[in-house]
């Protein structure tokens, strides 16, 4: 499958994967569940010049342990749209799980997957591409397409044991999910061959008391360590600042 390479190429190609219905893909005991992380120089002349440098890595989990880990440098010409996130960041994506020596029975990232305006967010959209049931994690759903989550309390999740569903058109599309006591909780996304149930469960599999997932931590890590070595600056810490906002 190739990614589009216009805005209305994507549009199209969104409304297609939403149509469709893969079958469903359950967590068994024994998975290995992966992660990408994706950041970008974050220079508006090197943008507008028509090519951001950007650094992408993918891990993989087996029983709490990293069992394979890719990271590759690119670059990107499309700036960040609202819902429009694959034409910035999916082929980079792509190209860091294809890299894996080890391929991931799951793949969480760090976008939106079933609660995008047009049902496929690049968490679905990447699960696609890849042939690989994936799960979208957001510190955010987007707010303006889902019916509950502005009307939940601030804190109604935080440090509690139950997730709250989030549902769009009357269907659960995520599950706002406290991960750790004393932090925000999570918003958990239904993506490629994953219902709002599933990806809870992957979630919680991987969770190991920590805010963000321990696979997509890593990557995420690792991702910002590419980066600060291509500037000359210190390694990445390894503490969990949070992730970006909603990535569509």
């Amino acid at each position: 499958m190739v990614w589009p390479r216009g805005i209305g190429q994507l549009r199209q190609e969104q409304r297609r994967l939403a149509a469709l219905s893969p079958p469903p893909w359950h967590l068994a005991v024994d998975a290995r569940i992966g992660a990408c992380f994706i950041c970008f120089a974050e220079d508006p002349g090197a943008l507008a010049a028509g090519a951001e440098a950007a650094w992408s890595a993918a891990v993989t989990f087996h029983r709490a342990r990293r069992t394979a880990a890719a990271v590759v440098e690119g670059a990107t010409a499309a700036r960040y749209r609202s819902g429009l996130l694959a034409l910035r960041a999916g082929p980079l994506l792509e190209r860091a799980v294809a890299s894996l020596p080890l391929r991931p029975d799951v793949l969480l990232v760090n976008a939106t997957g079933r609660d995008h305006p047009r049902r496929a967010g690049l968490a679905l959209h990447l699960g696609a591409v890849l042939d690989l049931p994936t799960v979208g994690v957001t510190d955010r759903p987007l707010s303006r397409a889902l019916d509950e989550f502005e009307e939940l309390e601030p804190g109604a999740a935080d440090g509690g044991d139950d997730a709250v569903p989030l549902r769009l058109a009357g269907v659960d599309v995520a599950y706002l999910v406290p991960t750790r006591s004393g932090s925000r909780p999570l918003v958990v996304h239904a993506a490629w061959r994953t219902d709002a149930v599933t990806a809870l469960a992957v979630v919680r599999a991987v969770a190991f008391r920590e805010r963000t997932p321990a696979p997509l931590r890593e990557a995420r890590r690792l991702a910002r360590t590419a980066r600060a070595a291509a500037r000359g600056e210190a390694p990445w810490p390894p503490g969990d600042p949070g992730l970006t906002r909603p990535r569509r």
